[in-house]
């Protein structure tokens, strides 16, 4: 098989021209499961993938096969390099957990995405302890994003606290023995007082979230941390689509959603499931017009090109091509 670098792609403005990245098309990359285990039923994957996502198990023998060996390969080699500086330095320290982080659009399917590299990576023997995190967590309560009017862009990156999630991540990356992360429910909207979830020294930390390949905000005082989140990660994904195609993925899980988690006593959408379906389906247009779409353009987007890894979705949610950063 014949892998070429990816030399320019002026219809993607996220890769660049002179790309540094190497191209492959659903064929090449799914060629390379053959040399990767698949630890996984139909049963496993229906019970991993997101609402509205149709992934299955051919898919997921098709890209998360390789996609997973992959990340073996690396973990192995980011501890060999390690093992390789303590040795030249004369010391002795543990190996500190491997960061993957996973972003993309709402609706895209990263979701689905990061709960099937956690699972397939935990069933490796090199990586059996790996915990999965989502960024949401670290939105800042609705009664902050009201007070700073904020709520109408909640899921940009002013919308988190962004210092707690650093804090967090800086954590975990060094070797802290148990750190805690907040907990979101998608049901009340909200940061749920008291909940955490707790991390302790994985071998593999998966995080997922909207902007977690975010730089560092711009106009950091003199002498302010100048570090962001994306610093602490040593493998990135970034889970593409077309506009089009997401927004049509997060009407029909709106819809779902309608006749399902929005009925339950206390959702925040409960108005929603109480009115007809085509003008409930215009509000979530509206939100999506007014707030997802543009998160995706101004700030989630641009982050395209920092990832290690882009996964590309077709309309049906098929992977179509993966770019991997050269080595």
């Amino acid at each position: 098989m014949s892998v070429t670098s990816e030399l320019s792609d002026p219809s993607d403005p996220g890769i660049p021209d002179a790309s540094p990245y190497i191209k492959l098309d659903r064929d090449q990359w799914s060629a390379l499961a053959s040399s990767a285990p698949l630890p996984l039923t139909q049963a496993d994957v229906e019970k991993l993938r997101g609402l509205g996502d149709p992934i299955d198990l051919a898919e997921v023998d098709a890209v998360y096969r390789p996609l997973t060996a992959l990340l073996e390969d690396y973990i192995a080699t980011s501890r060999e390099r390690a093992h390789r500086t303590g040795t030249f330095l004369g010391v002795d320290e543990p190996p500190t957990p491997f960061v993957i982080a996973v972003a993309g659009s709402v609706a895209v399917g990263k979701s689905t995405t990061a709960r099937l590299i956690a699972h397939l990576l935990s069933r490796f023997p090199d990586t059996p302890h790996v915990d999965l995190v989502t960024t949401d967590g670290f939105l800042l309560p609705n009664r902050v994003l009201e007070k700073r009017g904020l709520m109408a862009r909640k899921g940009f990156p002013e919308s988190y606290d962004r210092r707690s999630l650093l804090d967090f991540v800086a954590a975990v990356k060094s070797g802290s023995e148990r750190v805690q992360a907040p907990v979101y429910s998608h049901t009340v909207y909200d940061i749920v007082p008291g909940w955490h979830v707790t991390v302790e020294r994985p071998d593999v930390l998966v995080l997922e979230g909207l902007n977690v390949l975010q730089p560092a905000p711009r106009g950091t005082r003199l002498g302010a941390s100048a570090l962001a989140v994306s610093d602490f990660i040593d493998f990135s994904i970034y889970v593409d689509a077309d506009p089009g195609d997401i927004r049509r993925w997060y009407l029909d899980r709106f819809l779902t959603l309608k006749h399902t988690a929005f009925t339950q006593p206390g959702s925040y959408f409960r108005r929603f499931a109480e009115i007809p379906d085509d003008v409930a389906l215009a509000g979530a247009n509206e939100i999506w017009e007014s707030v997802n779409l543009v998160n995706l353009r101004e700030n989630i987007a641009p982050t395209r090109g920092r990832a290690t890894l882009v996964l590309t979705k077709d309309a049906e949610h098929r992977m179509s091509r993966v770019l991997l950063r050269k080595s």
